[in-house]
């Protein structure tokens, strides 16, 4: 152990130096030559040791420092102590930065660490299969200098990262990755790419498997219900066969509705077909919407529409109508008789708005997250009744998707419920 600085023993070194100079001084009657020959002595010995100091420090390749004497053995013991704080903390760090690496390295996903100018400042073994990086060639070289993609270029010069982005390499047999940018330490972003080729082919398959099994129900559900109406017809009125050839053209009338719904959410999905550039009156649609709604009240729910005249925008007009005519009969559906439902079509700061208000009963917050969700219903039961299907909300939230939007859900439970979407400003007729 070396012993800690003390400025109190330094001081009486010096003290008692300068007394034994002052005695012989007193002995031999020259005090002031004594004193300054002292001095002198004092400042050749310290000097001495700052060679010593120096010459450890830029030419001698030992790592120990030199031993001091006196008052400078306290200044190379403390080197000597930061030296081993210093060797003690590299090698803390570098179990760290090992440790690191091997967690990156045991990723399932490329990784890449950029500085805040977007260069390379590290990446892992799977980097450099998926994006192509040759390490440590590239350190230090630009992201985007290497993904030569201008779609890329563009969404890292953004710095929007909130979505990810999408890349498709065509040189890999159409493999699609997803890139996703994070914040990342001081400074700088972490760039974590993924492999998503298979999901998006088993999405395919899902969809496609729906459209055609969906096409292929239509048949014979349209020749089911052709001679269900036909026995209907033959049957007594009061007969038990009459009821329950009634009930068979219910169920009837709702699977065909559901395989409706099902192709128009396939088609709404493809999205191959919108054209955000087609003109959409809304006055008309709001007209279309009004009458949908007084027809589905039969007098029984107190319906208002507002709709700010010339507010029109440009994108698919099925689609929009769609996801109109869903909220407004979900809206009746879920009233009791005797409701209020609210239509309106205005300006905003954001764009336009198209909302949807109603007294009904209202949804509990831990529906509120899954209502887009397929065939997602939060009573069942009374969905039956009433009719639903849950696939409205599922066509709604991707026929905004089209248009840039998100469908908003507002909800008190026992209160009602107000369902919206902002339709963005570039996407009005201004």
């Amino acid at each position: 152990m070396f012993d800690s600085y003390s400025g109190y023993q330094l001081l009486t070194r010096l003290v008692i130096y300068l007394l034994l100079c002052l005695a012989v001084g007193l002995l031999i009657n020259q005090v002031l030559w004594i004193m300054l020959l002292g001095s002198i002595a004092l400042l050749i010995w310290h000097y001495k040791q700052i060679s010593r100091l120096n010459y450890w420090l830029w030419r001698d390749k030992r790592l120990t420092p030199p031993n001091g004497s006196g008052s400078w053995e306290g200044v190379f013991n403390g080197i000597y102590r930061l030296q081993g704080k210093n060797r003690k903390r590299v090698s803390q760090l570098a179990y760290l930065l090992a440790r690191f690496r091997q967690g990156a390295e045991a990723l399932p996903d490329a990784a890449v660490v950029l500085d805040s100018e977007n260069n390379i400042a590290w990446c892992n073994k799977l980097a450099q299969l998926m994006l192509g990086l040759v390490w440590p060639q590239d350190n230090g070289q630009r992201i985007d200098n290497l993904i030569r993609h201008p779609d890329f270029s563009k969404y890292l010069k953004q710095a929007d990262f909130d979505e990810p982005f999408e890349l498709v390499d065509t040189q890999s047999d159409g493999r699609i990755l997803e890139i996703r940018i994070m914040g990342y330490g001081s400074g700088q972003r972490l760039l974590i790419a993924r492999d998503i080729t298979r999901i998006r082919q088993l999405e395919g398959m899902r969809k496609e498997f729906v459209a055609n099994v969906s096409h292929e129900l239509k048949t014979p559900l349209t020749v089911l219900q052709g001679y269900l109406e036909m026995m209907q017809g033959m049957a007594e009125p009061d007969s038990p066969n009459a009821k329950a050839m009634s009930q068979m053209q219910q169920q009837t009338n709702r699977m065909r509705s559901m395989v409706e719904q099902l192709l128009v959410l396939s088609r709404i999905e493809d999205g191959s077909a919108v054209n955000l550039e087609t003109k959409v009156n809304m006055a008309v649609l709001m007209d279309t919407l009004k009458e949908e709604a007084q027809a589905l009240a039969m007098g029984q729910y107190e319906v208002s529409i507002q709709a700010e005249p010339g507010l029109n925008l440009y994108g698919s007009e099925v689609q929009l109508r769609s996801a109109c005519s869903n909220l407004v009969s979900n809206a009746i559906r879920y009233t009791e008789p005797g409701g209020k439902i609210s239509i309106c079509w205005k300006r905003v700061p954001m764009g336009a708005e198209f909302s949807v208000t109603d007294t009904g009963e209202g949804i509990a917050p831990q529906h509120l997250t899954r209502l887009t969700e397929r065939f997602y219903r939060v009573d069942s039961a009374r969905s039956r009744q009433s009719g639903g299907s849950g696939l409205g909300l599922a066509i709604t939230k991707h026929a905004l998707n089209h248009h840039q939007s998100d469908l908003t859900i507002e909800s008190k439970f026992g209160v009602g419920s107000r369902f919206s979407f902002i339709i963005p400003n570039h996407l009005l007729d201004l």
